[in-house]
């Protein structure tokens, strides 16, 4: 992956396992993470960078400045020419580097607080790329009514879908994902796990296209949490 695509991939890695947030996107370069009718973050995607727009009303100003000495000189710059509207502070930042997506990463922090929980990881079980098998649509130990609830979030992203297909994992014999991309690649690299590819991540690893990650579609929150984010490798780690 190129800069950019690492920024896409790590931007949606932490917006999808921190919050639990509906992601409404215009159909051309705009997402916006909200929850009910109010926005989180809002990113505007260019040929050569992102730029990330996060609002900070009066409260999150004062949390800001008792606390900006933990910022570069590069955040302070937009905090500080950014103009104050009668909703807030207006700051539209242009990333271009992971350096500056982790200060964007606190500065949501500071907008809201992490709201996600994480599904029990008493009885995970781990695909070979990271995934969560047992979240998955298609595990066998999975009980009715979680399938039920997947079921109900997939069709919505993909309609007239058969997920009858019964799986018991990905590391056993009866595995219903023997043609997968992650495990044809890791057979010919005489690997048991992608973790250990120096690759790693990769677009082979996931069922999702990391270029396009930061997308413009609209996802709600139980559709990402149920549909999405178990065949995320690690992101339920």
């Amino acid at each position: 992956m190129n800069e950019l695509e690492k920024i896409s991939h790590e931007t949606m890695f932490f917006m999808r396992g921190k919050y639990c947030l509906d992601e409404i996107g215009d159909g051309k370069n705009e997402l916006k993470f909200k929850q009910g009718k109010k926005t989180i973050l809002t990113v505007y995607i260019h040929d050569d960078k992102f730029t990330f727009l996060v609002i900070f009303g009066k409260k999150e100003r004062e949390i800001f400045e008792a606390t900006r000495n933990d910022f570069s000189q590069f955040i302070l710059n937009y905090y500080d020419n950014s103009k104050t509207f009668h909703d807030g502070k207006w700051m539209f930042i242009d990333v271009s580097t992971l350096e500056q997506l982790e200060e964007i990463k606190k500065l949501i922090q500071i907008k809201k607080k992490p709201n996600r929980k994480p599904f029990s990881k008493e009885n995970a079980l781990y695909s070979k790329c990271g995934q969560r098998c047992d979240l998955c649509v298609h595990y066998e130990g999975t009980s009715q009514e979680q399938k039920q609830l997947m079921i109900s979030n997939l069709n919505k992203m993909w309609e007239n879908t058969d997920w009858s297909m019964s799986c018991q994992g990905c590391h056993s014999e009866n595995c219903g994902c023997k043609d997968c991309n992650a495990k044809q690649c890791l057979s010919k690299k005489n690997l048991s796990n992608c973790k250990d590819c120096p690759e790693y991540p990769c677009i082979k690893a996931t069922s999702a296209d990391y270029r396009s990650m930061i997308h413009t579609e609209v996802h709600y929150k139980d559709e990402i949490t149920w549909g999405i984010l178990p065949y995320v490798p690690l992101q339920y780690e």
